[in-house]
């Protein structure tokens, strides 16, 4: 990959600019109420929500897969959730796209004082502390006083995948002394929730199972902090690696599985696990 030139010449602002303006003027013309697609038309706020989820994964996706081209076309989709989402929010007069992206540029200089600014800094640490202090500030300036810890944690809780949200929970809570003196009180907790787990599949509700089954995952969350690991990314792994290993069975198998005893399936992946193995 050539190394990014940070000096944006005006033939290609211009350029940028004006396929973001086609970009803003197709999209209005999707929402038109005379001649628009009906599909487009229909779209609220909340509808698009999974098409947003999902965009913004297609591209986490490409990123990792390195394909420049696909990396483009993904972060294209996503572009057109922000757009679509300040085109139906400029026909409600709530706020435009002009604003959404006005709001961000005064964000961006307001947390970089020591690039726009005056403030002098010595470390990537010392930026990430100003940053936090100042949109701390930010959020102090919007309620009119310091929220307490657990509003952010519900924050949290609401924005996040639930891995991630039960990471950056257990994280902060942490931080202010709620945490096991070592990691054998978490290894202990561990195993209580499974025993509670057992307890509720055998004599509890189906809500009441949920919420030993929540316990345990809570519990693993703090466990892969205790020992700095990303539990998506081990997850995200995981799936991967059965997917991996069911394709191998399915290149293996003579005839449909559904004809396979589960013996002879477990016999498969056995032999899937380890011609992948040597693979390694």
């Amino acid at each position: 990959m050539s190394s990014p030139n940070h000096k944006q010449t005006n033939t290609s602002l211009t350029t940028t600019l004006e396929a973001l303006k086609q970009l803003i003027e197709i999209v209005a013309k999707l929402r038109s109420p005379d001649g628009g697609c009906p599909w487009d038309k229909a779209q609220t706020p909340q509808t698009l929500i999974p098409y947003i989820i999902e965009e913004a994964y297609e591209v986490v996706d490409a990123i990792k897969s390195g394909d420049c081209q696909a990396l483009a076309e993904e972060l294209g989709d996503l572009l057109l959730q922000v757009v679509l989402q300040a085109q139906i929010a400029s026909e409600y007069n709530q706020f435009t796209l002009a604003e959404v992206a006005q709001g961000i540029s005064e964000k961006l200089i307001r947390r970089h004082p020591h690039v726009f600014g005056e403030i002098k800094v010595n470390s990537i640490e010392e930026i990430r502390q100003n940053w936090e202090e100042i949109k701390a500030a930010e959020k102090g300036a919007i309620s009119g006083e310091n929220q307490p810890l657990s509003s952010k944690l519900s924050r949290y809780a609401r924005t996040l995948p639930p891995l991630t949200a039960g990471m950056k929970i257990s994280q902060k809570a942490a931080a202010v002394g709620f945490e096991w003196d070592d990691v054998e009180g978490v290894w202990a907790k561990f195993f209580e929730e499974i025993d509670e787990f057992k307890q509720a599949i055998a004599h509890e509700s189906k809500a009441q199972q949920q919420a030993e089954l929540g316990d345990i995952l809570f519990v693993l969350i703090n466990l892969a902090r205790w020992y700095g690991l990303d539990p998506s990314e081990a997850l995200h792994e995981t799936n991967l690696k059965f997917i991996q290993r069911f394709s191998k069975v399915e290149a293996f198998a003579e005839r449909p599985l559904t004809e396979y005893t589960i013996e002879e399936l477990e016999t498969l992946w056995a032999q899937a696990k380890a011609q992948l193995a040597q693979q390694e």
